[in-house]
Protein backbone atom coordinates (compact mmCIF):
# COMPACT_ATOMS: atom_id res chain seq x y z
CA UNK A 1 0.00 0.00 0.00
CA UNK A 2 1.21 3.48 -0.86
CA UNK A 3 0.34 4.92 2.56
CA UNK A 4 3.00 2.73 4.18
CA UNK A 5 5.63 4.24 1.88
CA UNK A 6 4.98 7.81 3.08
CA UNK A 7 7.61 9.08 5.50
CA UNK A 8 8.95 12.40 6.77
CA UNK A 9 12.54 13.16 5.76
CA UNK A 10 15.12 15.90 6.33
CA UNK A 11 17.91 16.73 3.90
CA UNK A 12 21.27 16.36 5.67
CA UNK A 13 22.61 19.62 7.10
CA UNK A 14 19.36 21.58 6.72
CA UNK A 15 18.35 21.56 10.41
CA UNK A 16 21.41 23.41 11.63
CA UNK A 17 20.80 26.22 9.13
CA UNK A 18 17.35 27.11 10.53
CA UNK A 19 16.24 28.96 13.65
CA UNK A 20 14.47 26.69 16.16
CA UNK A 21 11.02 28.24 15.58
CA UNK A 22 11.31 27.58 11.84
CA UNK A 23 12.30 23.98 12.48
CA UNK A 24 9.29 23.48 14.77
CA UNK A 25 6.98 25.06 12.16
CA UNK A 26 8.32 22.86 9.34
CA UNK A 27 8.14 19.65 11.39
CA UNK A 28 4.47 20.38 12.21
CA UNK A 29 3.88 21.17 8.52
CA UNK A 30 5.45 17.85 7.45
CA UNK A 31 3.40 15.87 9.96
CA UNK A 32 0.19 17.59 8.75
CA UNK A 33 1.08 16.70 5.15
CA UNK A 34 1.93 13.10 6.04
CA UNK A 35 -1.42 12.70 7.78
CA UNK A 36 -3.29 14.19 4.79
CA UNK A 37 -1.50 11.95 2.29
CA UNK A 38 -2.09 8.84 4.40
CA UNK A 39 -5.80 9.49 4.99
CA UNK A 40 -7.89 6.48 3.91
CA UNK A 41 -10.14 8.58 1.66
CA UNK A 42 -7.17 10.05 -0.22
CA UNK A 43 -5.43 6.67 -0.43
CA UNK A 44 -8.56 5.09 -1.99
CA UNK A 45 -8.62 7.93 -4.50
CA UNK A 46 -4.92 7.50 -5.35
CA UNK A 47 -5.37 3.76 -5.85
CA UNK A 48 -8.30 4.49 -8.19
CA UNK A 49 -6.28 7.12 -10.10
CA UNK A 50 -3.28 4.79 -10.51
CA UNK A 51 -5.56 2.00 -11.74
CA UNK A 52 -7.35 4.32 -14.16
CA UNK A 53 -4.01 5.55 -15.53
CA UNK A 54 -2.57 2.02 -15.60
CA UNK A 55 0.33 3.02 -13.33
CA UNK A 56 1.77 0.24 -11.18
CA UNK A 57 1.74 1.15 -7.48
CA UNK A 58 4.97 -0.86 -7.15
CA UNK A 59 6.77 1.71 -9.31
CA UNK A 60 6.72 4.00 -6.26
CA UNK A 61 9.31 2.88 -3.74
CA UNK A 62 8.95 5.78 -1.30
CA UNK A 63 7.15 9.08 -0.82
CA UNK A 64 9.21 11.43 1.31
CA UNK A 65 7.55 14.46 2.85
CA UNK A 66 10.49 16.80 3.14
CA UNK A 67 10.70 18.98 6.24
CA UNK A 68 12.26 22.03 4.55
CA UNK A 69 11.39 23.85 1.31
CA UNK A 70 13.39 23.52 -1.89
CA UNK A 71 14.21 26.49 -4.13
CA UNK A 72 14.94 26.00 -7.81
CA UNK A 73 17.73 27.96 -9.48
CA UNK A 74 15.17 30.48 -10.76
CA UNK A 75 14.17 31.20 -7.13
CA UNK A 76 10.75 29.56 -7.29
CA UNK A 77 9.69 26.95 -4.75
CA UNK A 78 9.09 23.35 -5.67
CA UNK A 79 6.01 21.44 -4.47
CA UNK A 80 7.17 17.98 -5.49
CA UNK A 81 9.67 15.97 -7.47
CA UNK A 82 9.63 12.53 -9.11
CA UNK A 83 12.95 10.71 -9.13
CA UNK A 84 13.35 7.92 -11.63
CA UNK A 85 14.23 5.30 -9.03
CA UNK A 86 10.69 5.36 -7.66
CA UNK A 87 11.15 8.16 -5.16
CA UNK A 88 8.65 11.01 -4.78
CA UNK A 89 9.59 14.09 -2.78
CA UNK A 90 6.95 16.51 -1.45
CA UNK A 91 8.19 19.93 -0.29
CA UNK A 92 6.53 22.55 1.95
CA UNK A 93 5.80 26.17 1.18
CA UNK A 94 8.09 28.68 2.87
CA UNK A 95 7.03 29.70 6.38
CA UNK A 96 6.68 33.33 5.26
CA UNK A 97 4.21 32.33 2.53
CA UNK A 98 2.14 30.38 5.05
CA UNK A 99 2.13 33.31 7.48
CA UNK A 100 0.88 35.64 4.73
CA UNK A 101 -1.84 33.15 3.85
CA UNK A 102 -2.96 32.91 7.50
CA UNK A 103 -3.14 36.72 7.76
CA UNK A 104 -5.03 37.02 4.48
CA UNK A 105 -7.41 34.02 4.61
CA UNK A 106 -7.31 32.61 8.14
CA UNK A 107 -5.77 29.59 9.80
CA UNK A 108 -8.31 26.98 8.66
CA UNK A 109 -7.99 27.99 4.99
CA UNK A 110 -4.21 27.89 5.30
CA UNK A 111 -4.33 24.36 6.75
CA UNK A 112 -6.69 23.25 4.01
CA UNK A 113 -4.35 24.76 1.42
CA UNK A 114 -1.33 22.95 2.90
CA UNK A 115 -3.13 19.58 2.83
CA UNK A 116 -4.51 20.07 -0.67
CA UNK A 117 -1.25 21.42 -2.08
CA UNK A 118 0.47 18.22 -0.92
CA UNK A 119 -2.29 16.03 -2.36
CA UNK A 120 -2.12 17.80 -5.73
CA UNK A 121 1.70 17.57 -5.68
CA UNK A 122 1.56 13.82 -5.05
CA UNK A 123 -0.99 13.33 -7.84
CA UNK A 124 1.21 15.40 -10.15
CA UNK A 125 4.37 13.43 -9.38
CA UNK A 126 2.62 10.07 -9.71
CA UNK A 127 1.34 11.09 -13.14
CA UNK A 128 4.95 11.79 -14.17
CA UNK A 129 5.56 8.03 -13.93
CA UNK A 130 3.42 7.54 -17.04
CA UNK A 131 3.82 10.92 -18.74
CA UNK A 132 7.53 11.38 -18.05
CA UNK A 133 8.32 14.69 -19.69
CA UNK A 134 4.88 15.78 -20.89
CA UNK A 135 4.45 18.56 -18.31
CA UNK A 136 1.42 20.04 -20.05
CA UNK A 137 -0.49 16.73 -19.92
CA UNK A 138 0.57 16.09 -16.32
CA UNK A 139 -0.70 19.53 -15.28
CA UNK A 140 -3.98 19.04 -17.11
CA UNK A 141 -4.55 15.63 -15.53
CA UNK A 142 -3.50 16.84 -12.09
CA UNK A 143 -6.09 19.58 -12.24
CA UNK A 144 -8.75 17.16 -13.50
CA UNK A 145 -8.03 14.49 -10.87
CA UNK A 146 -7.73 17.00 -8.05
CA UNK A 147 -11.08 18.52 -8.98
CA UNK A 148 -12.61 15.02 -9.00
CA UNK A 149 -11.15 14.33 -5.55
CA UNK A 150 -12.18 17.61 -3.95
CA UNK A 151 -15.71 17.48 -5.38
CA UNK A 152 -16.30 14.23 -3.50
CA UNK A 153 -15.46 15.85 -0.16
CA UNK A 154 -18.23 17.47 1.84
CA UNK A 155 -17.15 20.91 0.66
CA UNK A 156 -19.34 23.79 -0.55
CA UNK A 157 -18.81 24.62 -4.23
CA UNK A 158 -17.52 28.10 -3.35
CA UNK A 159 -14.74 26.50 -1.26
CA UNK A 160 -13.90 24.13 -4.13
CA UNK A 161 -13.66 27.07 -6.53
CA UNK A 162 -11.49 29.06 -4.12
CA UNK A 163 -9.10 26.13 -3.52
CA UNK A 164 -8.80 25.43 -7.26
CA UNK A 165 -7.85 29.07 -7.85
CA UNK A 166 -5.28 28.97 -5.05
CA UNK A 167 -3.67 25.76 -6.29
CA UNK A 168 -3.91 26.15 -10.06
CA UNK A 169 -3.70 29.90 -10.66
CA UNK A 170 -1.41 29.60 -13.67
Amino acid sequence: MLSEKITVAVSPGKVSLRPREHTVFYVKYALTVKKALRSPRFQRFIRWMLKKENIAEQSVKTVQVMVFPFRKKNGKGLAGKWKSRGKVLIYPKRAESCQRLVRKRGEETARSYIRNRARAALMHELLHIKYLSDEREVRRLTKEYFLTFIRHLDTPSSDVSSMMKMLFRR
